[in-house]
């Protein structure tokens, strides 16, 4: 049996997407893995794993 899932996949793409977004910025890429972990509930490693994941 699969382990189930923490997060949902759409809050995943969410994030995941937010955090490319913000680092794309100058202004507000210093802490942005955080600062929208926080926002979503996410655990910061978490989002940073699948932000290396999504950037490969």
């Amino acid at each position: 049996m699969a382990a189930r899932r923490k997060y949902p996949d759409e809050l995943r793409e969410r994030a995941t997407r937010l955090a490319v977004e913000a680092r794309r910025d100058p202004a507000s890429a210093g802490g942005a893995i955080k600062r929208i972990a926080d926002q979503l509930g996410v655990h910061p490693e978490a989002l940073r794993t699948w932000l290396k994941l999504a950037l490969g």
